[in-house]
This record gives structure tokens, sequence and C-alpha cells, in this order.
């Protein structure tokens, strides 16, 4: 493989790591190992820390591909906890809210998730990297402001349940979306349809265009590799 010319590589992001820490770990592994201080390495598609699953990167002129692979429909699994909110849609903050759930059935979320397909218009997480006026939204929001996102249009192949339990009110979903779809927002989205709350307690992106997660290297086979190749 030639790395400085350029290769795509597909990893299984660890959970708690960040898009930019798998993306550091590689380019410090590569440039150990080539002998050299500087190499083009970037990813396709930021994945939140507390998701897991598959995340591309590109090394070397591979890198100007970037752009173009972004563009690739994505696969996710989540679960939701019905019943409550946070404000980052996720398990990143305590909970700020609870809902009733006595009203939700697996007939209710079975008329309501195909309501999901197609065109969708979504306001982003105040906790995302949208940039409003020059500045990351998660930057005013962690400030204690409230950030104005606009709506984005997007689309959502394919939404089905996987699991609905009801004891613990955690439902499951599997999505094929394009770009630039937020799941944690989705997960909110739900929630209102349900006339109840939502938040995200699990997600995995399990495909990228044609790169499936059960294919992925760890950051460890990636090093077992280097070693053999290089």
């Amino acid at each position: 493989m030639d790395f400085i010319e350029g290769e795509i590589l597909a990893f299984d992001k660890p959970l708690h790591w960040t898009s930019f820490d798998l993306v550091g770990k590689v380019r410090w592994m590569l440039c150990h190992k080539l002998g050299v201080k500087k190499l083009k390495v970037g990813h396709t598609g930021t994945l939140d820390p507390l998701a897991t699953g598959v995340v591309e990167v590109c090394t070397g002129r591979k890198t100007k591909m970037i752009d173009e692979l972004q563009n690739h429909i994505k696969e996710y699994v989540a679960t939701l906890q019905l019943g409550a909110t946070t404000p980052c849609f996720d398990l990143e903050k305590e909970i700020d809210a609870t809902y009733p759930t006595e009203h939700i059935t697996r007939e209710l979320i079975d008329s309501v998730i195909p309501r999901f397909l197609g065109e969708q218009w979504q306001v982003p997480p105040a906790f995302s990297a949208v940039m409003v006026n020059g500045t990351r939204a998660y930057k005013l929001a962690r400030q204690g402001e409230t950030p104005e996102l606009k709506a984005k249009l997007l689309v959502i192949d394919e939404i089905e349940v996987l699991r609905f339990d009801a004891a613990l009110m955690q439902l499951t979903i599997r999505v094929v979306c394009s770009k630039g779809t937020y799941i944690r927002a989705l997960a909110r989205d739900i929630g209102q349809a349900l006339n109840s709350g939502a938040h995200l307690i699990a997600l995995r992106r399990t495909r990228i265009g044609d790169t499936r997660v059960e294919n992925c290297l760890t950051i460890e086979q990636f090093a077992q590799m280097l070693e053999k190749i290089v």
C-alpha cells in the first residue's frame, strides 16, 4: 500500500473517540512507520464520540476525494430512550425533561415511523458543528447561548423498527440516509411525533456507500497490518 500516494481506509471507530482522534492516531502511526514528519490524512464524515462504526480515512492524494466520498449514503442502527430528552439529544448531557410514555405502543410507533421516509426538513442540534455567524453551534451552546439553526433538506431512504422494549421504553431503528442527517435530531423528532420525548442512548454507523462495518479495521488491526507491510 502506498499511503503517501494515497489510500482510502475504513475503520470501526471506538466509543468515546472523536473522528479527529482517529485521524490523528492514523496520521501518527503512518508518520512513525514511514519515517516522515508530515502526511495528509482526513476523514469523510464526522461521527459523534458516543457513536461507533464506519469512518473512512483518506491519506495522501486520496484526500482530494473527501468531498466526493462525503456524499455517499450512510446507514445507522440507533437506540432511542423514549420519554426523556437531553440538551444534545444523546448521553453527553444529563436529562433535562421527562414526558409521558403510557400511550406509546408498538402500533403507535409503526404508524409514526413511516412519516420520516423521503425528503425531510431537519433542524440540526444546537450541540453540532454547524456554523452560525462564523462560530460552531456547539461552542455557542456550551456558552449557554441558544444558536438559531435553519432547517436543512435531507433524504431518508429507509427507516425501520428493529426492536421495541415496552418495559424500558427503548426503541431501536435502522436508518439509511443522505449526507447531513443528524440521527440525534431524528431521535428528537421521533419523540415529538410520539407526543413524548426521546434521546439517543446508542448509535452505530453500519455503512457508508458500499463500505460495511464488518469489513472495517480496528485501530489495533491497522497497527498489526502496518507491521507486516511497511
